[in-house]
């Protein structure tokens, strides 16, 4: 192996150095190009995808979402036996060691009327305490105006979206109708149940659906009109550990209880973002095969050229495998600088991705400023995507399967271009030398 291994190096080397010969360098930079372009560009999707899905996961559907049967509590339990008894519950919960939170709330369509307007909307009913008992939701509910405050019952907080939508500033007065639940309707109201109550801040999660379309209100206000029953969403240390936890809640809760996981919600979006990601992982893996078909070509090329040197590597003893070894080597050395130098720069790209752009978009309004043009280019602009930073995520191992892909390109292009080798015969190349 030692001298298969400087016999190819020195094949590399010459033709790296030789003019007139660039499939080499085209190789190498081909190979490069793609596994940063890959690395770039699936290192931004996850930042997107992975946002999305936090969003939906921190606020909205929980990982575990457990709905309390008419048999947890009894038909005859009193008030304070059954609060009692929700918050006994709610500790055991607590204390499994995959949980990471668990939180009661209940939920309310309304319509909301403002200073302008009126908008349908989903009320999510928290108690006060709920920023501090679940901080992966304090974290990615962004307050721009006020804070998290749902002290007083006639508080209520809304997305910045919907109250721009509403014309709502800290302090107005925001009519809520409630047109569906358990609470005053299911007592025979005429009229769906009107209440008012006063804004005490205004969020920003990421997710525009939820800017546009989320509110939070005191969780004993919400039981008022939407009824008493509640859901407890219980986040989990490992999402992917779902349904061992959900099993472990089952056991704790008496027949009747309803348990989700986050896979029953919103389980076609988050196949469209899988398939999104998988699409994309082919189409720009598309350039590795044209690399690979010119690595290939490159490769038989110097097999062509070289006939003398094998013939006389065969001669003195070396085996036909053992050449055709060199030409591997070969296409191993092309695809571990290729795939090693694009590795580097995607992940340098990748981790300094608010650099990259900001430096990308200066250039390109440079060169449009020349032509009169100039300063209104953004890669992602505000006016067309509800973006307010752009964010990278790498995840190791789909970073170590672009390298094998950009290695394994060039190997296994070498593997085949080096077939000629065995229909070179030594004594027929020599008698002409």
């Amino acid at each position: 192996m030692g001298w298969i291994g400087f016999i190819a190096g020195r094949i590399v080397w010459r033709s790296l150095k030789k003019r007139g010969s660039p499939p080499p360098v085209l190789s190498i930079l081909g190979i490069a190009v793609g596994v940063l372009a890959l690395t770039v560009i699936i290192s931004v999707m996850n930042g997107f995808q992975q946002g999305f899905i936090e969003s939906i996961l921190e606020i909205s559907s929980y990982y575990v979402r457990l709905t309390p049967g008419p048999e947890a509590s009894g038909p005859e339990v009193s008030e304070s036996e059954a609060s009692e008894s929700e918050g006994a519950l709610i500790k055991k919960i607590r204390t499994l060691p995959s949980v990471r939170s668990a939180v009661p709330f209940r939920e309310l369509q309304v319509l909301l009327r403002g200073g302008y307007g009126q908008q349908a909307a989903l009320i999510r009913g928290l108690r006060s305490t709920a920023a501090e008992e679940d901080p992966g939701m304090a974290e990615k509910l962004i307050f721009e105006e006020g804070s998290f405050d749902l002290d007083a019952e006639d508080s209520i907080l809304l997305g910045t979206e919907l109250a721009a939508r509403l014309r709502l500033e800290l302090g107005d007065r925001v009519e809520l109708i409630s047109v569906g639940g358990s609470g005053a309707l299911a007592a025979g109201a005429e009229l769906p149940e009107e209440s008012f109550f006063t804004l005490r801040g205004t969020f920003r999660s990421g997710f525009y659906e939820y800017d546009l379309g989320w509110g939070f209100i005191n969780f004993d206000r919400a039981g008022e009109l939407e009824g008493e029953d509640y859901v407890l969403g219980i986040k989990l240390t490992d999402r992917w550990q779902d349904k061992k936890a959900a099993a472990a809640v089952a056991a704790l809760v008496p027949a009747g209880a309803e348990i989700k996981t986050w896979r029953d919600f919103n389980r076609a979006f988050f196949g469209a973002l899988r398939t999104e990601k998988l699409f994309m992982f082919v189409l720009v893996g598309l350039i590795f095969i044209v690399v690979g078909l010119n690595i290939y070509q490159a490769q038989r090329r110097v097999v062509l050229e070289r006939r003398e040197e094998i013939g006389l590597l065969r001669a003195v003893g070396a085996g036909e495998k053992a050449v055709r070894l060199v030409f591997v080597w070969d296409g191993f050395i092309i695809g571990l600088a290729g795939a090693g130098s694009g590795m580097i720069l995607g992940l340098l790209v990748s981790y300094n991705i608010a650099a990259f752009f900001t430096l990308l978009e200066s250039a390109v309004n440079g060169i449009l400023s020349l032509f009169q043009r100039g300063g209104d280019f953004a890669v992602f602009s505000p006016a067309v995507f509800y973006i307010k930073e752009i964010e990278a995520r790498v995840i190791p191992r789909e970073v170590l399967l672009i390298f094998l892909f950009g290695l394994c390109s060039a190997l296994g292009a070498a593997w085949f271009a080096s077939g000629r080798v065995s229909r070179i015969r030594p004594a027929e190349v020599l008698r002409y030398e």
